[in-house]
Order: structure tokens, then C-alpha cells, then sequence
């Protein structure tokens, strides 16, 4: 039987969450939804930077990274920026990708340089 699809995400949230906190991580938001510029997963905070992470888990044949598409990381800026706009935040910030292939987790700073 094919598993839930939003199941498995948000397992795979869920294990993202777990992973950031045991690496000192503040968790401040998760499934940020910005009206018609996207959704960013997690938002984070680790040593005075702001941390905008996009989450891809797969179980399939292949790497679930190749689902980080350039246009979803623009979708993640515009989203991180306009997040910062309304919330009135002047601070270093990053965009990051989180990668879970099975139960291994792989942590990506800076995804967009």
C-alpha cells in the first residue's frame, strides 16, 4: 500500500525539527505560508542568524535534493524576504536546505550562493 504522501512529509518535518534542535537550533516557525510567494518549512534561529530551511525527504530511487528546483529556492527567498518585511527584522539571515534520505539527515547552509 503507497503511503500518505502528507504523512510522510510531515514525519519528515517532524525529524527535521528534532535533528535542528539537538544541533542548538531555536525553532520559531514551521509551515510559514506567505500569500502567493510560497511556504517556507522551518524557521529557525542559531547564533544571532535567521535560518529559512526548505525540507525534501524521499523514500524513492532517487535523490530527493533534485526536488530543490531553483524555482522553489526563489519561492523561499521571496517568502524569507517578505517574512522579515512584515515582522520588521533587519538581521543575517540564510537560506538552507534540510535533506532527509530515509532516517540519514543532511544539513545545507547557504543554498542559494
Amino acid at each position: 500500500m503507497r503511503e500518505n504522501p502528507k504523512l510522510f512529509g510531515d514525519e519528515s518535518e517532524s525529524l527535521a525539527i528534532l535533528f535542528l534542535e539537538q544541533e542548538g537550533f531555536l525553532i520559531l516557525e514551521r509551515n510559514y505560508f506567505a500569500r502567493k510567494l510560497g511556504e517556507i518549512d522551518i524557521i529557525a534561529k542559531r547564533d544571532d542568524v535567521w535560518h529559512f530551511i526548505e525540507v525534501k525527504s524521499g523514500r524513492a530511487d532517487f535523490d530527493p535534493i533534485y526536488n530543490l528546483t531553483p524555482s522553489k529556492l526563489r519561492k523561499v527567498v521571496n517568502s524569507a524576504h517578505y517574512y522579515m518585511k512584515t515582522k520588521g527584522l533587519n538581521v543575517i539571515f540564510s537560506i538552507d536546505a534540510l535533506i532527509i534520505r530515509y532516517d540519514e539527515v543532511e544539513f545545507i547552509e547557504n543554498v542559494t550562493l
